[in-house]
C-alpha cells in the first residue's frame, strides 16, 4: 500500500474529491494504530459530515475498512448465523427476547451489543441489572457459549473495528455524530465483524428514536441496507414507530422484568409483536421459512411452548447469572426504594409523549450516563406505562417511578406529566411497522 499522509487525504475530502478504496483504508488503520491524531480525526469527521464521502461505493469502502481495522470473529457451527440492530428508543428491549426467540428456531444469534447512547438504553447495561452477569467476554467464551445454547449478547471487544471506537469518541465531541457515512459505517463496521450470514435492521422513527420523521429514518435505513449488502451481508430492514416506548417500562431491570414477561408467554403487546416480526424478517429473508406468516406462526410457538425462556436462562447462566433466573427472576433483580405513581391531572386521551425528555428523566434518575463514568442505577425507571391512545379521567395511574430518592421521584413526577401530550379526541392508531427497506 502507498504512503499516504492523512493531510493529503483530508485536503481531498475537504475539497469534495472522493478517496480511494486504498486511502481509506489507511485512514482507518492510522485511526486503529494512532498515527492519525485526534485533531486529523476530527477534521476528517467534520469534512465528511459536510461533505459526504462522495458515492455509495466510498461507503461501502469506508464501512469495510472500519471493519478490517481490527480482528474478524469467524463460527464453525453448521448453522445460519444471525443478528439483529436497532438504532435506539425508549422501553427497547426487543434484543433479550429475539436473540433466544432466533436459537429456539436452530440459527445461532453472537449479538454483539452496546450500552446505553444519550436518551435510550443499553442492552448491557440491562443484562448487568442480572447479578453476576458479565457481558465482556473473550471470543473463546463467546464460542462456548453460542456453542451451548446458540445465542449470546455481548459488548465488543478492544480487537472489534477498533477505528470506529477511536472515530466515535472524536465525533461525540464534535457535533459530527449526525453524518449519514459515519453512521453507517460505525453501525455496520462492528455487525461485519462478527462474522454473520444475515442481518436485520431496526430503524427506529418517532419521538423516541434519534430519528424522528420518516424522511430521515428512510434514508439512514436505505443506507444501512445497501451498504451492507455490498459488504457481503444479507440484510433487510424494517422502519418501526418509536412515539412512546416499546415495552410499558423504561430501565434496565424494568425492561429485563417486561422481556422476561413476554418470553414466559405471560404478555402481547408491542414489544412481543415487533420481536416476531424482526424475527420473521430475517428468517424469511434467510429462506429458512417460506414467508413471513410461517416464520411468525412458529416464532409465536416458541414463546408459547418456553423454549425462548429456556434459552434465555442457559445463556444467563452460561454467562455467570444464576442458574435458575427465568424460573424466579424477581428474586434476583434489584428494587428502587421509593416508589410512587403518577396519575393524569386531568381527562382526555393520551395522545402521545415527548419520547426523548422520557427517556432524559430515567437518565437522571441514574438509569443511563451523562458522563461516560457514570455509575448505572439498575433499579430505576418507569413501570406501567399506559398506552397512546388510553382514555384518562383525572386521577388516572399513568405509569410507576422507580427512584432511589423520595425526593427523586417526586421531581421526576413533575418531568412526567410535562412529557404527556392529551388531548379531547382519541389518537389515529399507528402502526407499528411503518416501512420495510430491502
Amino acid at each position: 500500500m502507498k504512503n499516504f499522509t492523512a493531510q493529503s487525504l483530508l485536503s481531498k475530502v475537504r475539497n469534495k474529491v472522493s478517496l480511494t478504496k486504498d486511502e481509506l483504508v489507511w485512514f482507518a488503520r492510522g485511526l486503529a494504530n494512532g498515527t492519525v491524531t485526534d485533531a486529523q480525526a476530527g477534521a476528517f469527521a467534520m469534512s465528511v459530515a459536510l461533505n459526504s464521502l462522495g458515492s455509495q461505493k466510498s461507503r461501502t469502502h469506508w464501512t469495510l475498512a472500519m471493519r478490517d481495522s481490527g480482528k474478524t470473529l469467524s463460527w464453525d457451527v453448521g448453522l445460519p448465523v444471525l443478528d439483529k440492530h436497532s438504532t435506539g428508543g425508549i422501553g427497547d428491549c426487543v434484543s433479550l427476547v429475539l436473540a433466544p426467540l432466533l436459537a429456539s428456531v436452530g440459527v445461532c444469534v453472537p449479538m454483539i451489543s452496546g450500552r446505553g447512547l444519550g436518551h435510550t438504553g443499553g442492552t448491557l447495561d440491562k443484562l448487568e441489572s442480572i447479578p453476576g452477569v458479565k457481558v465482556m467476554l473473550s471470543d473463546k467464551r463467546l464460542v462456548q457459549i453460542i456453542e451451548n445454547c446458540g445465542c449470546v449478547i455481548a459488548g465488543a471487544s478492544q480487537d472489534i473495528a477498533p477505528a470506529d471506537k477511536r472515530l466515535y469518541a472524536v465525533r461525540d465531541v464534535t457535533s459530527t455524530v449526525d453524518s449519514l457515512d459515519l453512521i453507517t459505517a460505525s453501525i455496520l463496521s462492528k455487525k461485519l465483524a462478527s462474522g454473520l450470514d444475515g442481518l436485520v435492521l431496526d430503524i427506529k422513527c418517532g419521538s423516541g428514536a434519534f430519528m424522528t420523521d420518516l424522511n430521515q429514518a428512510t434514508k439512514l435505513a436505505q443506507a444501512l441496507v445497501k451498504t451492507a449488502n455490498e459488504a457481503g451481508c444479507p440484510t433487510t430492514g424494517l422502519i418501526t414507530d418509536m412515539n412512546q416506548p416499546l415495552a410499558p417500562a423504561m430501565g434496565n431491570a424494568l425492561e429485563i422484568v417486561e422481556a422476561v414477561r413476554v418470553m414466559s408467554g405471560d404478555k402481547g403487546g408491542r414489544l412481543r409483536s415487533i420481536t416476531v416480526s424482526l424475527g420473521a424478517e430475517i428468517l424469511t429473508a434467510q429462506k429458512i421459512f417460506k414467508n413471513t406468516e410461517e416464520a411468525s406462526v412458529e416464532l409465536e410457538r416458541q414463546i408459547n411452548n418456553g423454549a425462548a425462556m429456556e434459552k434465555f436462562s442457559e445463556m444467563i447462566a452460561l454467562m455467570g447469572g444464576p442458574s435458575n433466573f427465568g424460573n424466579d427472576f424477581g428474586r434476583y433483580l434489584p428494587e428502587s426504594t421509593a416508589v410512587i405513581e403518577v396519575c393524569a391531572s386531568a381527562s382526555g386521551y393520551l395522545v402521545g409523549w415527548d419520547g426523548q425528555f422520557l427517556g432524559n428523566i430515567v437518565v437522571k434518575l441514574g438509569g443511563g450516563r451523562l458522563v461516560e463514568t457514570d455509575k448505572v442505577d439498575h433499579a430505576v425507571g418507569f413501570s406501567d406505562i399506559v398506552s397512546v391512545g388510553t382514555k384518562l379521567s383525572k386521577g388516572t395511574p399513568i405509569l410507576k417511578i422507580h427512584a432511589a430518592r423520595i425526593d427523586h421521584a417526586e421531581s421526576a413526577k413533575i418531568q412526567v406529566l410535562g412529557a404527556m401530550k392529551v388531548s379531547d379526541t382519541p389518537p389515529k392508531e399507528a402502526e407499528l411497522v411503518l416501512k420495510r427497506v430491502i
